[in-house]
């Protein structure tokens, strides 16, 4: 581990929004000042949390120097592939490159097809969406990419090109592509993503159940991914991102408030009709957190790790918590604060 950063869901009471989206923006401005290296958000749609985030990151980049900017993850089944490269140019181009962008088939939402009332409608052959969503993120690469998105009409008026010729999307950011990350929830998706050439990004859970550990699983998957990435010839280094829960207990405030959720391990569930694992929470001394953060193999093999922040308990403990983590435990396994420069991934 190299970088750590925030990862919000954005959970707020109905008729609170405007204050979810000041506090989201002021804990980042925040994190930016500790030395935070990524402020990333979860969406939803059909709950009350965070849904629509360029507005919120673009806010954030405007507000800090330099802490990085993101999501985990956009789902691909709700969007339109065209209109997200566009917006994603445009914001890697103001953040100088700040954007860590995550996107996937995404995960359950509460509204039965919920992307059809968005305008997206899937086949009997397709219940879930994620042949959809491959489709939208094939393009949407393409997209970003610069290909040819449409052709030029016969008729046109302004006048710019020669009728046929094929029109890329614009804003064009070259360097998007090292922007953007998959977030996998498998071994095969973690290798699909390394045949696509983008980052890996990982979370508190796993849709694979043997037995082991999410650390082991997810070193397992990292280790798949990099294999897989090597094997494709792409010739740069990709980012890994993993997420826990930790919560560092320095007062009796904290010790209050999360000392008895560092006593579970982690859990066997069933999400999306898929038996899954799902992480523990860590909560303790520095000293245990460091003893115990250094044993999970997938933290340390990932150059970022993203902690899952309660959001809806208010800027200040948030902060706290980042503060708390950035002086006490995070330089004991290898952080590189966000004024040492940008983020990179581990050669290997």
């Amino acid at each position: 581990m190299k970088a750590f950063g925030f990862l919000s869901f954005g959970h707020y009471q109905i008729g609170q929004e405007r204050s979810m989206l000041h506090q989201a923006l002021e804990l980042a401005k925040e994190a930016d000042a500790i030395g935070v290296n990524g402020a990333y958000f979860r969406v939803h749609h059909f709950a009350p949390q965070g849904a629509a985030p360029m507005p919120l990151l673009g806010a954030i980049i405007g507000a800090t120097k330099n802490i990085e900017v993101g999501t985990g993850v956009i789902d691909m089944r709700y969007e339109n592939p065209l209109h997200l490269a566009e917006e994603a140019a445009a914001l890697n181009l103001l953040a100088d490159g700040r954007v860590a962008l995550g996107v996937s088939r995404g995960s359950p939402e509460p509204a039965e097809k919920g992307w059809e009332a968005f305008g997206y409608a899937t086949g009997e052959d397709d219940p879930k969406g994620a042949g959809m969503a491959r489709e939208k993120f094939q393009n949407f690469m393409a997209a970003i990419d610069g290909y040819g998105m449409a052709v030029a009409a016969e008729d046109q008026y302004p006048r710019l090109y020669r009728p046929g010729t094929p029109l890329p999307i614009f804003p064009h950011d070259p360097q998007l592509r090292k922007s953007i990350w998959w977030g996998a929830g498998s071994h095969n998706t973690a290798i699909q993503a390394a045949k696509d050439g983008v980052n890996l990004m990982s979370s508190t859970l796993v849709s694979e159940a043997t037995g082991q550990s999410l650390a082991d699983l997810q070193f397992d998957q990292i280790q798949n991914y990099r294999a897989a990435w090597k094997e494709a010839g792409h010739d740069w280094t990709p980012r890994v991102s993993v997420s826990r829960s930790v919560f560092p207990i320095l007062t009796d405030r904290d010790r209050e408030l999360f000392g008895l959720q560092g006593q579970g391990g982690d859990q066997i569930g069933i999400i999306d009709d898929t038996h899954t694992t799902f992480g523990r929470t860590y909560a303790g001394t520095p000293d245990e957190l460091i003893d115990q953060l250094k044993q999970d193999k997938a933290v340390m093999d990932a150059d970022t790790l993203m902690l899952t922040v309660p959001n809806q308990m208010g800027v200040e403990l948030n902060a706290s918590i980042l503060r708390n983590f950035a002086e006490h435990v995070a330089p004991a396994l290898g952080w590189e604060p966000n004024t040492q420069g940008r983020v990179t991934g581990y050669e290997f």
